[in-house]
This record gives C-alpha cells, sequence and structure tokens, in this order.
C-alpha cells in the first residue's frame, strides 16, 4: 500500500438532509471497493495504489452527482509514497478510539 487520501465531499443539494444521503451514497461507494477505510465525522480515509484512489476520487464525484448532487466540491488530501508503505490508518488513530 504505497497512498493514503482523505477525502471530503461536499455536494451542493438542498438541506442537510440531502447532504447526508449523497454523502452517505458517497461512503457506500467507497465501501463497495473493498479497501480499507475510515469515516471521520468531516472526512473519509481511504488506503491502497496510488492509481486505484486517483479513480476512486474521481468516481465520488461522479457518485454523488448521480444521487442528485448540481453540482460537487471536494477537498483531497493525499499521501503517497512510491518506495514503500504508508502509515495505515490503523497505526494513525487506533490508540485514540479505545
Amino acid at each position: 500500500m504505497n497512498a493514503s487520501v482523505a477525502i471530503q465531499v461536499l455536494p451542493k443539494v438542498d438541506g442537510d438532509e440531502e447532504v447526508i444521503r449523497v454523502v452517505d451514497e458517497v461512503i457506500a461507494y467507497i465501501k463497495s471497493t473493498g479497501l480499507s477505510y475510515f469515516v471521520g465525522p468531516c472526512e473519509t480515509s481511504i488506503e491502497g495504489d496510488y492509481d486505484e484512489l486517483m479513480e476512486i476520487i474521481k468516481e465520488c464525484q461522479k457518485v454523488a452527482v448521480r444521487a442528485g448532487a448540481q453540482s460537487v466540491s471536494a477537498y483531497v488530501k493525499i499521501n503517497y509514497r512510491p518506495e514503500g508503505d504508508v502509515l495505515t490508518i490503523e497505526k494513525k488513530v487506533t490508540k485514540h478510539h479505545r
């Protein structure tokens, strides 16, 4: 695993309940990829192969639009280590969730 990303998807829809519904669709898509992920209150972290993660980021926008968003803004953080492994989600947060 040479990369991890954190993505915050901000769909343009009316009302908080619609935001939650669309974001839930995006999270369901991320879950369907089979990669390790962690849902936080403001963003979702995913870890895996860099190229695969870039495709997932792209698809997240399309999922939100198919779910009804008029447009989508996304904030993405990328940690990429081409010659080795990045720190895992587990190593980063497990001690804080005991």
